[in-house]
C-alpha cells in the first residue's frame, strides 16, 4: 500500500480495521487517516465493503480487529461530532415538513423543555446556500436541494467529521457539480473532514485531497497519484490492471482473469478533475 503524507492530529483514524460476518471476511486490515479541511472519496463497487467501513465508523457494525479513532478518541464515544447523510431518503411532498424544520430535527435539544438552537439552523441553512428554499416543503424540492436539505440537518450537529454515502447518484452533471464545490468549500470554510462514498469519482477529482480505493474488502489509501497506479491496484485485484490515459481521461482496466479479457472500470475515470 502507498504509503502518504503524515496527517498529524487526523480526526479520523482507522487502524488494520478487519471485519467479519457470517465467517466472510468483509473488510481485511483497512488503514488510513483523514485530516482537517479535506475531502477524500471511499471508492468501490458494490460489495467491495463501503457500506460495511461506513457502519463500522458510525458504530452500527462490530468490528473483530482494529481501531477506529474521531479526534483521538474510540469513534462510539464520538458520535456527536459525526454527520452522516444516508444514500437515499424519499420524501412525500404532502407532509408539511419544511427544510428548516429537517435541519432543525438534526440540533434536537437533549432536553424536551429546551428550544432547538436556532442560531446553528441558520447557520447549517446558510452553509449549504438553502436560505431561499429553508420555508418550502422538503417533498417539493428538486434532487439536488433536498441533497443540500439533508447536508444541512447533518451540520447542525455541528460536526468535525462529515460522511456522505453516494451523495452524486441521482444527480445531472450540473447538481453533481454544484455539490462537489460545496463539500469542498464546507471541508476548507469549517475545518471538517469530508468522507464521500462514490463508484465514480470522476466529478470529485478536481477538490479531491485523499483517496480509499477498495477492492473486495482490502484497501489502497493515499492522494490519486499514489493509488491509482497499477504496481499499487494489480495486488487488489489479484490479477493485472492496465491503466490508461485518454483525452484526459485515466481508465482503470482490471483483466477479468476467467476470460482473459479487460474490462473496463469506468468507475474510475478523469485523473485532473451497495455494498
Amino acid at each position: 500500500m502507498p504509503a502518504s503524507s503524515v496527517i498529524t492530529d487526523p480526526i479520523l483514524a482507522v487502524s488494520h480495521l478487519g471485519v467479519r460476518l457470517g465467517g466472510r471476511q468483509v473488510l481485511r486490515d483497512i488503514s488510513f487517516t483523514l485530516g482537517a479541511g479535506s475531502v477524500s472519496a471511499l471508492i468501490g463497487e458494490n460489495g467491495a465493503g463501503k457500506t460495511t467501513l461506513l457502519r463500522s465508523i458510525l458504530g452500527i457494525q462490530t468490528w473483530q480487529e482494529g481501531s477506529i479513532e474521531v479526534l483521538g478518541k474510540p469513534a462510539h464515544t464520538q458520535l456527536s461530532r459525526v454527520g452522516y447523510v444516508p444514500q437515499k431518503i424519499a420524501f412525500d411532498p404532502y407532509v408539511p415538513l419544511r427544510t428548516r424544520d429537517l435541519v432543525a430535527l438534526g440540533r434536537m435539544p437533549r432536553h424536551w423543555w429546551q428550544r432547538p438552537d436556532g442560531d446553528a439552523v441558520n447557520q447549517a441553512l446558510a452553509a449549504v446556500q438553502a436560505e431561499s428554499f429553508a420555508e418550502q416543503r422538503v417533498g417539493m424540492l428538486s434532487g439536488g436541494q433536498q441533497q443540500r436539505a439533508v447536508i444541512a440537518h447533518a451540520l447542525a450537529r455541528r460536526p468535525r467529521l462529515l460522511l456522505l454515502d453516494e451523495p452524486l447518484a441521482n444527480l445531472d452533471f450540473a447538481s453533481a457539480s454544484r455539490l462537489v464545490r460545496l463539500l469542498a468549500s464546507l471541508a476548507q470554510e469549517q475545518g471538517i473532514s469530508v468522507l464521500v462514498t462514490a463508484h465514480d469519482m470522476n466529478p470529485l477529482l478536481p477538490v479531491l485531497d485523499h483517496l480509499v480505493y477498495l477492492v473486495d474488502g482490502r484497501a489502497a489509501a493515499g492522494s490519486v497519484q499514489e493509488v491509482v497506479r497499477s504496481e499499487v491496484l494489480n495486488p487488489l485485484y489479484g490479477y493485472p490492471v492496465e491503466i490508461l490515459q485518454h483525452r484526459g481521461r485515466l481508465l482503470v482496466l482490471p483483466e477479468d482473469p476467467q476470460q482473459g479479457l479487460e474490462i473496463p472500470c469506468h468507475a474510475h475515470e478523469h485523473l485532473n478533475h451497495d455494498d
